[in-house]
């Protein structure tokens, strides 16, 4: 073995040796060029999309407030931009046991667990590269190795002799980011983390509302089956006079088949409310992150629901900034033009950086003396000259860019068409409720008519039972538009977003465009 100097050029680098006290240097051309180029980045910067140009969600302005109707749920709701609504918007349904319920969601529901372990990788996932790529990396390492040399192998005199040789070293790796190429990859990683924490924003939101819109379904389903049931007790006192009237032969034989079939069609008509009712119920407890069969699910009823008077009204240009759905849209769309930017940097050299220092000595007590010390410097150049497959990279990295363009663009427009449909439902159902209030009213009356006359003997009972019949079915249609505007708020206070923001100190800082 001698000690010599051994330069070796692979693309354009350098590499420089020492062996056991003998210092030779490599070129340094390379690290100057480095130095001078640190700093460039190549693709496009982000910017933000421009808000959406136009101011209202429909080309015929909505009321300021809604039709109004006495009764439980019947009360005028005003839109304003100065709501407040807060991120537990729930709780302005004032009902105690749908807040705790949500709050208790919101800590079991497996699909929750599901997105914030998702986010919790793509933040590991960003921390990962962070520290890969800002960083150098060391490595030691200490090996063992027993050889044979032959000097005969190379036409020298002498016995082969085994021997071993112990070595210890710590090298350090670095890569240059001379085009920005791994700022872009940590930019693009960091627009993903923020894709999945609008993405856990997004659904809890979503959670929250389908316990709340599956919460009131319960209570409608529960005041419609007592409705049904009594109307139902109804069509069987009918039934039972006209069969008594048969017998004194009072009523013909096709009278009392009419009774049979409307009684016979009201009573199959109850077990398949029953059975919405119950599947609710299967429904909330699976949401709320518990078995069907729990038995400590609260149950609710629609008179405890108060309709609150105050509903957001959320601009356009505004809205673009609240919808977590469209925040994700938008991480996603400075994810693809981060990625864009890596695909182009590849086109441009890339320099790596490698020192070792270390020793190697055939004895464990010679392994650290001073004449056994061992280090490498390696800077390496590389250049693409011939891949064709690097254009192809960059121009499939922009059509992406442009899918998530268009992606981002469709997000917002069925955002703009989910506002203005719930603001729709919220005019249309509060009319609808009203004309169906004025017409309980009616029915109301007109049976309390009917049964002083039939206190009086003008009429008989049939004709009361008939009137409480037709109650009944009004009582149906009202209790389901009272439960309609209930939805319809629910649908607007998830429509334009709760503008809840998880905060963590682990999280990685926001991608600053």
């Amino acid at each position: 073995m001698h000690d010599a100097e051994s330069p070796h050029t692979l693309g354009g680098a350098g590499v420089a040796t020492r062996h056991h006290g003998v210092r030779t240097f490599a070129p340094i051309a390379t690290l100057m060029l480095a130095g001078s180029l640190v700093g460039c980045t190549v693709g496009p910067r982000f910017s933000r999309p421009p808000a959406p140009v136009v101011t209202t969600y429909s080309p015929e302005p909505f009321p300021a407030q809604t039709a109004s109707a006495a009764g439980a749920q019947g009360g005028a709701q005003r839109l304003s931009e100065n709501a407040n609504v807060g991120t537990r918007w729930w709780a302005h349904l004032g009902v105690p046991a749908l807040d705790t319920l949500i709050a208790q969601s919101l800590e079991a529901s497996p699909t929750l667990a599901a997105t914030e372990a998702t986010l919790r990788q793509a933040q590991e996932l960003y921390a990962a590269q962070a520290g890969s790529t800002r960083y150098p990396t060391a490595d030691a390492t200490l090996g063992e190795q027993r050889q044979r040399f032959n000097p005969g192998a190379l036409g020298q005199a002498g016995e082969p002799r085994e021997f071993t040789l112990l070595s210890a070293s710590v090298a350090v790796r670095y890569k240059l980011d001379l085009t920005g190429g791994n700022a872009r990859a940590l930019e693009a990683l960091a627009a993903r983390t923020d894709y999945r924490r609008f993405q856990l924003t997004g659904a809890r939101l979503t959670l929250a509302a389908s316990i709340a819109s599956a919460a009131i379904a319960e209570a409608r389903l529960s005041a419609q089956v007592d409705e049904m049931e009594s109307a139902l007790r109804d069509d069987d006192e009918q039934l039972a006079l006209s069969r008594e009237r048969l017998r004194l032969g009072a009523a013909s034989p096709d009278e009392v088949l009419g009774r049979q079939l409307q009684a016979e069609q009201s009573r199959a008509s109850v077990p398949a409310q029953r059975k919405l009712l119950q599947q609710t119920a299967h429904l909330l407890a699976v949401l709320a992150g518990r078995a069907p069969g729990a038995g400590d699910m609260p149950r609710f009823a629609l008179e405890t629901f108060v309709l609150p008077s105050d509903l957001p009204l959320v601009i356009p240009s505004e809205l673009v900034r609240r919808r977590p759905d469209i925040q994700a849209a938008e991480a996603l769309l400075h994810a693809a033009n981060a990625e864009y930017g890596v695909a182009v940097s590849r086109l441009y050299p890339q320099i790596n950086l490698s020192a070792s220092v270390g020793s190697q000595a055939l004895s464990s007590g010679a392994l650290f003396g001073s004449g056994s010390m061992v280090w490498s410097l390696l800077g390496q150049l590389t250049q693409p000259l011939l891949n064709k497959g690097l254009p192809s990279e960059a121009r499939a990295a922009r059509a992406a860019f442009d899918a998530a363009a268009a992606n981002y663009q469709s997000v917002v427009l069925e955002s703009l068409r989910n506002v203005a449909d719930a603001l729709l439902a919220l005019d249309n159902d509060a009319q609808s409720f009203a004309a169906l209030a004025t017409a309980d009213a009616a029915a109301r009356g007109a049976l309390e008519s009917v049964r002083r006359q039939y206190a009086l003997g003008a009429a008989s009972y049939v004709q009361v039972l008939s009137a409480r019949q037709q109650s009944h079915q009004t009582r149906l249609a009202l209790v389901a538009a009272r439960a309609q505007r209930l939805v319809d708020t629910v649908a607007l206070y998830q429509a334009v977003g709760d503008g809840d923001r998880l905060e963590s100190g682990d999280d990685p800082p926001r991608v600053k465009p």
